[in-house]
């Protein structure tokens, strides 16, 4: 994809949504519950839409919740439900929605103590909290957010006892049963008003129960004892208050880079197309961030609910997250004498290979799967895994004992992790990444699209390996055909080709007339553009 011309340029007041009208949409306009477009779908992070758009308004977040409430009831689920929002225009009207349902369904729903704003690791932490040690009772919860997404955006996802992101067999009775509710015309929401729902809510510290415990998870005596010297963007989202308090109650030389939060996002650089987003592993997005990391040793990002990172250094610049998260796992195994030789690494499929080197020099299991942080959640809770990343910077890790920290992604303490790194080794992690670049060789790691019409990203996503007849890729033997995820066997939903020193993976947009090709190669940069192209003709031979 081209680069906007006024990509990394700061927003300018056309380029800012009318907060009014977005809000106003989001109770005047009604979805057509025919319309595909206008349905309840949740895909790897829940159920995303503008307002704007009939695809994220009143109707659908009170279907989603009255059907939420029903699936936690035929689960079992009887304990309260954590809830959380975010800094988006519409994450508070779609909140005071859900309460309204919740209350008038039975479930306690635990409200942030302040009336702010709550990270999705927030949430996550306090689900298994409350969980821990419990046999029934158990507690679940929702986040309202669209992560990085635009302004104009609003999000809605189900975390359940596990404390980690909703399966697709729980997100599919959900969406399925918020649909039928669309259908009817909301005449099976039960619902209170606002005032009563907020009197019978109850009021959680999310902020303090989570800073307080991250010395458990993170090195925070070191960082504060060698006196790293920390800048960290909220990019005007969730963390905004975690930081700040973090800083206090750990007595670190942290400052807040950027405090503000107002749901235009004024303040932000543009990304890479041209538009608002907070996107913390975009150089784009985080030109403003980047530019001032002189004043500091680590200067971090967060997207706008803080499950995804951004880790910038004086010397190395934004770091590329695959990169990052090959650092973090080497120095992690490598620091955290209390986690059994056992603990396997999780990745993405989409991942890069650099990983996959890392952990064979490690002498760990690599445990690969597809795309989306729910694979990692029995593992993390389990302590058979100890690390589990996503390619779009997003990842956790279990606590310095070896027990679950989160099941849901934790952009607060990798952001802090560089920190520790750096305290305890001397080395910003840029430049541990060149060692392990010097060691394992350097990949070159792209993401590219191709147009395919709706059948033909439906062929995709059921695709068989014996369908590719193909057998070399941009000159390397073809080593391995997937279709399914090598770590836990299931469906990729789409299609992963390895060489020997490249590798691409095909999955269809769930948005887009599209499907994304990652790639990589150890070959440099030419290798990459000739491995992106014989890409297309495997796809373009199985989907035609």
């Amino acid at each position: 994809m081209a680069a906007n011309p006024r990509a990394g340029q700061p927003a300018e007041p056309d380029d800012l949504i009318d907060v009014a009208q977005v809000v106003t949409a989001y109770y005047t306009v009604a979805p057509d519950p025919d319309n595909v477009d206008q349905q309840v779908a949740f895909g790897t992070s829940g159920h995303r839409g503008s307002s704007l758009d009939a695809a994220f308004n009143e109707a659908h977040i009170l279907a989603t919740t009255q059907a939420i409430a029903e699936y936690r009831k035929a689960q079992g689920t009887t304990g309260p439900l954590f809830i959380g929002r975010d800094t988006h225009a519409l994450s508070e009207p779609a909140w005071a929605s859900a309460l309204e349902v919740l209350a008038a369904n039975d479930v306690v729903a635990m409200i942030d103590g302040a009336d702010r704003y709550t990270p999705t690791p927030a949430v996550s932490h306090a689900i298994l909290k409350f969980n821990r040690g419990r046999d029934s009772d158990l507690a679940d919860g929702i986040v309202v957010t669209p992560s990085h997404n635009p302004p104009r955006d609003g999000g809605f996802k189900y975390n359940p006892p596990n404390g980690g992101p909703a399966d697709t067999d729980a997100t599919g009775v959900i969406a399925k049963r918020a649909n039928e509710i669309l259908r009817g015309g909301l005449a099976d929401v039960k619902r209170i008003p606002l005032a009563r729902a907020l009197t019978v809510a109850e009021r959680h510290d999310y902020m303090s129960a989570y800073v307080e415990d991250l010395p458990n998870v993170v090195d925070i005596h070191a960082i504060r004892a060698e006196g790293v010297r920390i800048g960290a963007d909220p990019l005007g989202g969730a963390s905004v208050d975690y930081w700040a308090a973090i800083a206090e109650t750990h007595q670190l030389d942290l400052t807040v880079v950027n405090p503000l939060v107002d749901a235009t996002w004024r303040f932000m650089t543009l990304d890479t197309d041209g538009k608002i987003r907070m996107d913390c592993s975009s150089p784009n997005a985080m030109a403003s961030l980047i530019h001032k990391i002189g004043d500091y040793q680590i200067a971090t990002g967060n997207d706008a609910d803080s499950d995804r990172h951004g880790v910038v250094t004086p010397d190395g610049g934004l770091m590329n997250p695959n990169h990052y998260l090959a650092v973090a796992i080497d120095y992690l195994y490598s620091n955290r004498p209390d986690w059994p030789g056992s603990t396997a690494v999780g990745k993405t499929a989409v991942s890069s290979s650099i990983i996959d080197r890392v952990v064979a020099g490690l002498g760990r299991k690599l445990v690969e799967v597809p795309v989306g942080f729910k694979w990692f959640v029995d593992g993390l809770i389990g302590g058979t895994i100890g690390f589990g990343g996503e390619e779009s910077a997003g990842a956790s890790f279990l606590r310095t004992d070896g027990s679950v920290w989160t099941t849901d992604k934790d952009g607060i303490i990798l952001a802090l992790l560089a920190s520790e790194i750096l305290a305890k080794t001397g080395s910003t992690p840029s430049q541990r990444y060149a060692e392990l670049a010097d060691k394992y060789g350097a990949p070159t790691y792209a993401r590219i699209d191709a147009p395919a019409n709706r059948e033909q990203k439906a062929r995709l996503a059921k695709l068989s390996a014996d369908q590719v007849s193909a057998t070399e890729l941009a000159g390397e033997s073809i080593t391995a055909k997937l279709t399914t995820a090598p770590g836990n066997g299931a469906p990729l939903g789409g299609l992963k080709v390895t060489t020997e020193n490249a590798w691409f993976a095909a999955r269809p947009s769930g948005t887009e007339d599209v499907y994304k090709i990652y790639a990589e190669s150890f070959q440099g940069p030419e290798h990459l553009a000739q491995v992106q192209e014989a890409a297309k003709e495997v796809v373009n031979a199985v989907i035609a």
